[in-house]
C-alpha cells in the first residue's frame, strides 16, 4: 500500500494524526507541519527525544535577545516564573490548538509592553492573532491581579515592572530553546505542563492510539 501523502512510497508506520498508515520520510517531513501530531505519539516522543539532545541555534535577530537578565530576579522571584509557567499551561490545556508559536508571541508581546511601562510609558502591542491575542490578555489579567493583591496586602512588596518584563523573557527564551520551531509544534508546552504532573487542569485524556 502506498503511503496517503506522497503517493509514492511505502506506508510502513501508523500516524495517529492521519489514522492510517504513512511512510517513514512523510512521517519526518510533515510532523507537526502539516499534520496535527498527538503528544504521545511514539514517533513524535523519539522526535522530541533527539531534538532535546540537538538544541537548535536560535538566530541573532531574534526579539529580546541583547537583555541581560539579573543573576537574582530568578532566585527571588521563583514562585512568580512558576505561576505565569503554570498559567500558560493551564491556558494551553483548554485550547489544545495552541501552538509553541502562540506561546512565544503572546510571551514577547506582553514582554515589550512591561519594557515600555518600566520606562514610564503606557503602550501595548497585543498579537493580532485570536488565540495569541487571548494568551497575551489572560497573562496580564493574571499579573495585574497579584498587583492588586500586593496593594492590598501590607507585608507585600509590589513587583516592579522591570521585573516582569525580566521574568517574562526568561520565559520567552526558554521557549525558543524547547521548541523545534515546527509551525504546529508543542513541545515547548509540554514541558510546561511537565512541571506540574500533579495539577489536574493539565491532566490529559487517556490516549486512543491503537498501533494495528
Amino acid at each position: 500500500m502506498s503511503c496517503p501523502v506522497c503517493e509514492k512510497r511505502k506506508a510502513s508506520r501508523f500516524c495517529p494524526a492521519k489514522g492510517e498508515k504513512i511512510c517513514a520520510v512523510c512521517c519526518g517531513t510533515e510532523r507537526e507541519v502539516a499534520m496535527d501530531c498527538p503528544a504521545d505519539c511514539p514517533y513524535l516522543i523519539a522526535a522530541h527525544r533527539y531534538e532535546s539532545e540537538h538544541p537548535r541555534d536560535i538566530p541573532d535577530d531574534t526579539p529580546l535577545l541583547e537583555e541581560t537578565i539579573p543573576r537574582d530576579i530568578l532566585h527571588t522571584h521563583q514562585q512568580l516564573m512558576a505561576a505565569l509557567a503554570f498559567s500558560i499551561a493551564k491556558f494551553c490545556a483548554a485550547q489544545p490548538s495552541a501552538t509553541d508559536n502562540d506561546v512565544l508571541a503572546a510571551l514577547e508581546a506582553l514582554a515589550q509592553t512591561y519594557k515600555t511601562l518600566s520606562s514610564g510609558l503606557i503602550y501595548e502591542k497585543p498579537p493580532q492573532a485570536p488565540l495569541r491575542r487571548e494568551l497575551y490578555a489572560a497573562l496580564a489579567a493574571f499579573l495585574e491581579e497579584i498587583r492588586e493583591h500586593q496593594a492590598e496586602s501590607a507585608n507585600s512588596a509590589s513587583f516592579k515592572d522591570m521585573e516582569i518584563f525580566y521574568l517574562l523573557v526568561f520565559l520567552y527564551r526558554m521557549g525558543l530553546l524547547r521548541t523545534n520551531a515546527r509551525p504546529r509544534s508543542r513541545l515547548f508546552i509540554e514541558f510546561l505542563r511537565g512541571q506540574f504532573p500533579e495539577a489536574p487542569e493539565l491532566r490529559r485524556e487517556e490516549s486512543r492510539i491503537i498501533i494495528p
